[in-house]
């Protein structure tokens, strides 16, 4: 059974990913993308090989639906752009992966940093409707 409380909250939640601008969506990808990334490297750290692969993979799968959301035909050489850059992370946390290295998932935590930076400067100078 759950607690109304846990209701509210899971609603709350709910609501807040379907009613959140493209713009704020993909915020929310490269910042959970961000944190999985981080918690794989305290899992790699801790020799937890369970919880690192589950949080590699859960990095992944965020990295996919930002790839997913990519309009290939119409965002021209931007948009090829990033589908490389993001298949490229996905080689590197393939490779942290098998190796249990640390330093690929540091570098795509950086990349996805700076995208989540200009991807937020897009949002403050009104390029996308956010």
């Amino acid at each position: 059974m759950v607690s109304p409380n846990l209701a509210g909250y899971q609603a709350y939640q709910k609501n807040k990913y379907e009613t959140a601008s493209p713009h704020r969506l993909i915020l929310m990808l490269y910042n959970g993308a961000i944190q999985f990334a981080g918690k794989a490297k305290d899992a790699i750290d801790k020799k937890d090989i369970e919880k690192t692969n589950s949080f590699i993979q859960k990095t992944e799968d965020i990295i996919y639906e930002l790839i997913s959301s990519l309009n290939l035909k119409e965002g021209g050489e931007l948009a090829s752009n990033l589908n490389n850059l993001y298949l490229y992370m996905i080689d590197r946390l393939i490779e942290a992966n098998i190796k249990k290295l640390i330093a690929p998932i540091d570098e795509v935590i950086g990349i996805l940093e700076e995208l989540r930076s200009a991807w937020e400067e897009i949002g403050k100078r009104g390029t996308l409707g956010s």
